[in-house]
C-alpha cells in the first residue's frame, strides 16, 4: 500500500463524509466555568490591585524563571507602589508596577498579565481561617508561600490559609490568559466537601457491583483528618469507603465507591455523600446527580490508577454488536481542552468494535506524554479486559493534541496497534508552535555544555522522529484539514514526506477547505475505519522481522518477542533489528541486556541466536543475553536491584507506582513550614494538572511496611527528614545541612537544591524521589515544579543553586544519569564547574 491508496477510496463515500460537518467536540471546553460559592460566604472580592509585566517564564522548560518569586524567597520583595520598579526582566529592562482595576465581571484584564504578576492585598482586623479562590492564574503566593493557581480557568482553585491580622499579600503569576480574578471566602465550616471537580462513573443498567468516584474535601484546620469515611447512598443502598489522611490546611480529592443499581430507568439518580469522622459523627453531606445508563450506548467508566491510587475515567462508544467477543478496539485520544466524554460522542457507534476515549487525566493533561501516556495505556488495558477485544485488531487515533498523542503513542508502543490515524496532529510537542524555540533558548543559555545535553537526552523518549522506524510495524493514515490555522497543515505534509522515504503502508488525505475542526468527521472519518479494517496486528509467533527503537526501557522496552532490558547509555537511542527463520539473527545498538521470548515464538529446545555477529546457542522459555566488554553471554537474569523496565529512572518516574509524599518535620520552624508547603504545593499541582490524589505523610509517621513497594518522594534532607535514613542511608548522593556529597565529591553552601531519584532499597520495584535543599535558601530553590508540566523532561539527578528561581537552567551545576547498578561511578554526569 502507498499514497496511491487515496485514489482508490470511494468518491461517493468521501463526498458524503464531507457534507457531515455537524458536531463540535471543542465547543464545550476552554470556556470559563460558572462556579457558585457553596463553601462559604464571600468575605472580599478583589477589585483593585497592581500589575507588572515582569516577563516571567513558566513555559515548557525544566526550570521556570520568576524574578519576583526570587525576591519573595530571599526576603527582598517590597510592598509595591504604582511607578516603583518591581524587577529587571531577563532582557535587562526595568519592569514597573502599575495600578489595575477589575471590570464588572471581577476580572483584572491586561495583555501583559500573560507574562506578568498581579499583586493584591487585604487588611484584616483579626486572625481567622479563610479560603482563597483565584481564577486564570498559574501560581498563587499567599503571604509568601506558593500554591497551585487555576492555569486553565477551570474555576477549581480553593486554598485554605491563615489570615493574619493586618496586611495579607497575594501575588498571582500569569500564563495562559490576559485576565485574572480573586476573592476571599469565609468557610461555612472548617471541614467540608466541595463540588469543584468531581469524578463520577456512570451506573450501568445491566451491571451490579461497586464503581469508583472521587470528590474533594477541604480541611481548613491545623490537624490532619484521620479515620474519616465517605458513605455513598443511592436508591436505599449504601457503601462506606474509608479515606486516607488529609493533611492540615489542605484540599484533597479522595476516592469513594458507590453501589451499582441493576436495572431501573435510564436517567439521573440522586446520590448522597456523607462525610463522617472516626467517631461516626456526620461532618458534612452533599447531594449529586449520577447517570444511570445502558452499556449499549455511549457511557463513562472509572478505574483506580496504579500511578497514585486516583480515580480516572474514560468514555465509551460501544459496538452495536452486543454479543460477539474478540471485536476491534479503537483507542481515541482527545485534543487540548476536550473532555473524553465529548471525544467519544464525536463517533457514531461501530458494528465491529469499541471506541474508547481516554482522558490524558485532564482536558489538557500531559499532551499524552508521561502520565498522559500511562493513562492511555491503563485505559486500554482496562477496556480490553472489560470488553474482551482482539489485540490483533487494536487501533489508535486522535485529534489535534490527540493527533500528537497518536504519533507519540504509535511510535512508543508499535506492537500494540495494527494501524494509527493522527488527525490534525503534530508529531512532537516541543517542535510545535514556539515551544521548541523556548526550550532551545532556555537550555542554550548555559552554553553548549554536557549539563544541558543531559536534559536534551532525557527528552529523547518524546522525540517521535527518533523513534520513527517503529511506524513500520503499523499502517498510518494521516488526516488533516487543508486550511487548518491551529495546527499548520505543513506539519502533516512534513510527516507525509518523512514517511515517504521509507514506509510503504500509509495514506495521506487533506480535507479540502477543512479548518482545525470541521465537524465530527474531523475524527469519525469513514475512510480511516475502512483503512483500519484492512489491517491486523500479527501474533508474536508470526512476526518474523522486528526493527525496534526506544530511548528509555522505562517507557518502552518490549516489542513482540524482544525486550530491551537495559541500555548501555541511558536515554540515548537504542535499537534492535532481528529476523527469525531457522534461528534468530540480528544486530543491536546501545543495548546491554536483551531478552528473546522463545515461548512467544513457540520454540522448544535449543535456540540458535546470532547477535552482532556472535553465535550463541541457548534454551529456555526466555533467553537473556548480556553484553560485557563487547561480548554477549547468557545470564539467568539481572539483579532486581538494577535498572530495568520496571524501575529505570528519570526523576519524573518517582511520581508513579502509588506514590506517597513524605515531608520533613525536623530543622528550624521556617524549614519545617517550607517543606510541608512544598509537598502540599506539589500535591496541588499534580491534582490540578493530573486529577491526582496524593497522601502527604509526616516523616515521623512514615512506616516502610505500611507503604510497602510504593514510590516515596522525600521532601527535606538527611537532617530535616527522619525518613531519609530509612530509605536513602546508602545512597551515593547525600544532602545534608550545608553540603551535598556525590560519591565523595562535596558541594558546600546553604543555597543548593537537588532533585534526584534512587531505587528503594527494601523493594524490587519502588523508587525514592528527593526534593531537598542544603538550607532554607536551597530548599526554596526547589520551588519550581516544572516536572508536572507537559514538555520538559529530567535526568536522574540535577543539582542547582538559589539562582534557579530567576536564572532558570543556567543555575544547574550537575545533571546526569546513574549507571545500571544505580552507581555514580558507572553513570554519566556532567558538571558545570569542576570541583
Amino acid at each position: 500500500m502507498s499514497l496511491a491508496l487515496v485514489a482508490s477510496l470511494p468518491i461517493a463515500s468521501l463526498k458524503a463524509q464531507q457534507k457531515n460537518t455537524k458536531g463540535n467536540v471543542v465547543a464545550y471546553f476552554g470556556e470559563e466555568k460558572k462556579v457558585a460559592v457553596h463553601e462559604g460566604t464571600v468575605l472580599h472580592q478583589f477589585t483593585e490591585g497592581l500589575y507588572v509585566n515582569s516577563k516571567l517564564n513558566y513555559g515548557r522548560i525544566p526550570v521556570a524563571k520568576d524574578n519576583l518569586a526570587k525576591q519573595l524567597f530571599d526576603g527582598t520583595f517590597a510592598t509595591p507602589n504604582a511607578g516603583a520598579t518591581a524587577c529587571l526582566t531577563a532582557d535587562g529592562e526595568k519592569a514597573v508596577w502599575e495600578n489595575i482595576t477589575a471590570g464588572k465581571d471581577h476580572f483584572f484584564k491586561n495583555r501583559h498579565l500573560r507574562t506578568g504578576h498581579l499583586y493584591l492585598s487585604y487588611e484584616s482586623d483579626k486572625e481567622q481561617l479563610a479560603l482563597l479562590a483565584t481564577t486564570a492564574n498559574t501560581a498563587t503566593f499567599v503571604n509568601g508561600m506558593p500554591h497551585e493557581g487555576d492555569h486553565y480557568n477551570f474555576g477549581w482553585s480553593l486554598v485554605p490559609f491563615h489570615m493574619k491580622k493586618g496586611t495579607n499579600e497575594f501575588l498571582l503569576t500569569g500564563g495562559r490568559f490576559n485576565k485574572m480574578k480573586a476573592r476571599i471566602l469565609t468557610p461555612k465550616q472548617a471541614i467540608q466537601f466541595t463540588k469543584r471537580d468531581i469524578t463520577l462513573p456512570d451506573l450501568i443498567l445491566e451491571e451490579t457491583g461497586e464503581k469508583w468516584g472521587s470528590i474533594r474535601i477541604v480541611n481548613a484546620t491545623d490537624r490532619s483528618m484521620k479515620g474519616y469515611t465517605i458513605t455513598a447512598a443511592i436508591e436505599g443502598k449504601e457503601y462506606v469507603t474509608p479515606i486516607t489522611v488529609i493533611s492540615p490546611m489542605a484540599v484533597r480529592k479522595v476516592p469513594f465507591q458507590v453501589v451499582d443499581i441493576e436495572g431501573g430507568v435510564a436517567g439521573k439518580l440522586p446520590l448522597t455523600l456523607t462525610l463522617k469522622n472516626r467517631s461516626g459523627k456526620v461532618i458534612d453531606e452533599v447531594g449529586l446527580d449520577i447517570n444511570n445508563r445502558t452499556k449499549f450506548k455511549h457511557h463513562e467508566r472509572t478505574f483506580v490508577s496504579d500511578v497514585d491510587g486516583s480515580v480516572q475515567y474514560y468514555s465509551v462508544a460501544p459496538s452495536t454488536d452486543k454479543t460477539s467477543k474478540n471485536q476491534a478496539m479503537f483507542l481515541s485520544v482527545h485534543g487540548a481542552s476536550v473532555q473524553a466524554t465529548n471525544q467519544s460522542r464525536a463517533y457514531k457507534q461501530k458494528d465491529w468494535g469499541y471506541v474508547v476515549a481516554a482522558t490524558n487525566r485532564r482536558p489538557y493533561g500531559f499532551a499524552w506524554e508521561d502520565w498522559g501516556r500511562l493513562d492511555a495505556m491503563e485505559v486500554l488495558a482496562d477496556a480490553e479486559q472489560l470488553f474482551e477485544t482482539d489485540p490483533q485488531h487494536t487501533y489508535l487515533t486522535g485529534h489535534s493534541m490527540g493527533g500528537h498523542g497518536t504519533w507519540y503513542l504509535g511510535a512508543t508502543y508499535p506492537d500494540r496497534f495494527a494501524a494509527i490515524a493522527p488527525c490534525a496532529g503534530y508529531p512532537e510537542l516541543l517542535g510545535y508552535a514556539s515551544n521548541h524555540k523556548m526550550y532551545k533558548h532556555a537550555t542554550g543559555n548555559i552554553g553548549e555544555t554536557a549539563v544541558a545535553d543531559m536534559f536534551s537526552r532525557a527528552q529523547n523518549p518524546t522525540k517521535t522522529k527518533l523513534l520513527a522506524k517503529n511506524y513500520l510495524q503499523s499502517g498510518v493514515y494521516i488526516f488533516h484539514g487543508s486550511d487548518d490555522t491551529v495546527v499548520d497543515v505543513e506539519l502533516a505534509r512534513d510527516m507525509r514526506n518523512f514517511l515517504g522515504d521509507y514506509h510503504n503502508d500509509f495514506v495521506y488525505y487533506e480535507y479540502p477547505g477543512g479548518k482545525h475542526w470541521f465537524g465530527n468527521n474531523s475524527v469519525d472519518w469513514a475512510p480511516i475505519f475502512d483503512y483500519f479494517k484492512w489491517h491486523s496486528n500479527p501474533a508474536a509467533k508470526d512476526k518474523k522481522h522486528i526493527e525496534f527503537v526506544t530511548a528509555s526501557v522505562g517507557v518502552s522496552a518490549k516489542n513482540h518477542w524482544i525486550t530491551i532490558q537495559q541500555q548501555e547509555e541511558p536515554f540515548a537511542i537504542s535499537s534492535v533489528d532481528f529476523t527469525y527463520a531457522e534461528g534468530i539473527k540480528g544486530t543491536t545498538k546501545n543495548v546491554r541486556t536483551i531478552i528473546f521470548d522463545a515461548k512467544a515464538l513457540e520454540l522448544d529446545g535449543d535456540v540458535n541466536i546470532e547477535i552482532d555477529g556472535q553465535a550463541i546457542t541457548a534454551s529456555g522459555e526466555k533467553v537473556i543475553l548480556q553484553k560485557t566488554e563487547g561480548k554477549w553471554s547468557t545470564i539467568a537474569g539481572i539483579d532486581a536491584k538494577e535498572k530495568s523496565p520496571e524501575r529505570n529512572g528519570g526523576f519524573r518516574d518517582a511520581f508513579n507506582n502509588d506514590v506517597v509524599f513524605v515531608y520533613g518535620t525536623r530543622g528550624s520552624k521556617a524549614e519545617r513550614e517550607w517543606y510541608y508547603n512544598k509537598a502540599r504545593f506539589d500535591a496541588e499541582t499534580f491534582w490540578y494538572r493530573g486529577n491526582s490524589t496524593i497522601e502527604l505523610v509526616r516523616d515521623v509517621d512514615f512506616n516502610a511496611k505500611r507503604y510497602k513497594d510504593r514510590n516515596v518522594v522525600i521532601y527535606g534532607n538527611a537532617n530535616t527528614n527522619s525518613a531519609w535514613n530509612k530509605l536513602l542511608k546508602d545512597s551515593p548522593v547525600q544532602v545534608r545541612k550545608g553540603k551535598i556529597t556525590i560519591d565523595g565529591k562535596t558541594m558546600s553552601g546553604d543555597n543548593l537544591g537537588a532533585y534526584f531519584v534512587r531505587p528503594r532499597k527494601d523493594s524490587d520495584k519502588a523508587s525514592v524521589g528527593v526534593v531537598a535543599g542544603t538550607g532554607l535558601k536551597g530548599a526554596k530553590a526547589t520551588y519550581t515544579n516544572q516536572y508536572f508540566l507537559a514538555g520538559p523532561n529530567f535526568p536522574d539527578l540535577m543539582i542547582f543553586d538559589d539562582n534557579a528561581t530567576d536564572q532558570g537552567i543556567k543555575a544547574v551545576k550537575v545533571s546526569g544519569f546513574f549507571g545500571n547498578d544505580w552507581s555514580v561511578k558507572n553513570g554519566q554526569f556532567a558538571w558545570k564547574e569542576a570541583l
